[in-house]
């Protein structure tokens, strides 16, 4: 960020561009968070064709509470991937040897970065502003295997003291093999386990990863090395919340909101996924096992998914 000055807490989605090289190819294999969460809630780096706004900082998201003087747009005009993500003062990530995310140059889609914070407080900001990033470790030797990042959220709501598993599955429609090795969850204070699965066709669930959101939102290695993703196979997430509040919480940006998202890292031979995201509806009228408005699955291993035993 260069010196963001936030004037008030829940001040959401903030980003910076930054205009990559277009004649040199680079493959980033690590990135080192330069943030406390105390300031900054979470962090997001895309990857853009083009940013929403080429200014040197802009307001980003749907909220009415941007950053004062600044135009607000999405975070990429076009060709949005998500190449990092960052919370709960999470640690550096390597990328295994030979991965990396390819960016710059004239045969990438990816010609800017863009480095979104959301700012949770303004308390610890100096006086001349905030610089909260992430630091990338790169390499202009070309990388055999191609990063990318799949993510999946909800929508919906949490009744009032309640639990409530938030579902999305999403079938994998392109004929690539996916080789996670890395996931990582986020929700707001009501999450208690995310979970994200490959569901096979014959309904056989395999455990990519799950963890509990209040600890740090870092991306944590797959477990299953030998995990492949494959054309038809459906990657799942839940969401388990847990409500004492006398309140319904809905999907949102703020602290008094909550989120469900399941991110994975994965490497494939070649180039990357064109989608790399999806969403359901979410509570009430969105679950994995109804057919109309769900993911039609079966054989749910249903306390495994919202428990961390």
């Amino acid at each position: 960020m260069p010196k963001a000055k936030p004037e008030a807490p829940e001040t959401y989605l903030v980003c910076t561009p930054i205009r990559l090289d277009e004649n040199n190819t680079y493959y980033v294999v690590g990135y080192e968070p330069r943030a406390e969460m105390e300031t900054a809630h979470h962090m997001l780096l895309f990857g853009c064709k083009e940013p929403g706004i080429k200014e040197s900082i802009f307001s980003c998201g749907e909220m009415e509470n941007g950053l004062t003087g600044t135009k607000n747009a999405s975070p990429c005009k076009n060709g949005q991937k998500i190449l990092y993500a960052w919370a709960k003062n999470a640690p550096r990530l390597d990328l295994p040897e030979g991965v990396g995310f390819k960016v710059g140059g004239k045969d990438s889609d990816v010609n800017y970065l863009v480095l979104q914070v959301h700012y949770a407080s303004v308390d610890n900001i100096p006086e001349d502003g905030d610089t909260s990033g992430v630091v990338l470790k790169y390499t202009n030797e070309p990388q055999p295997r191609s990063a990318g990042v799949y993510f999946v959220g909800t929508r919906g709501m949490i009744p009032a003291r309640s639990t409530t598993n938030m579902e999305a599955a999403c079938e994998i429609k392109e004929n690539k093999e996916l080789h996670p090795f890395a996931f990582r969850t986020h929700t707001h204070a009501l999450g208690r386990v995310v979970s994200g699965w490959k569901v096979s066709p014959s309904m056989e669930w395999s455990l990519i990863g799950k963890k509990d959101p209040q600890l740090p939102q870092m991306f944590y290695p797959v477990e299953d090395k030998s995990m492949v993703i494959r054309k038809g196979d459906t990657i799942a997430a839940r969401c388990t919340m847990v409500s004492y509040r006398d309140r319904i919480t809905w999907v949102g940006a703020t602290a008094e909101d909550e989120m469900c998202n399941f991110y994975m890292m994965y490497w494939v031979e070649g180039d990357i996924l064109n989608g790399e995201w999806c969403t359901s509806l979410g509570p009430p009228v969105y679950t994995w096992d109804r057919f109309l408005v769900g993911g039609g699955l079966r054989n749910i291993p249903d306390e495994e998914a919202s428990s961390l035993a």
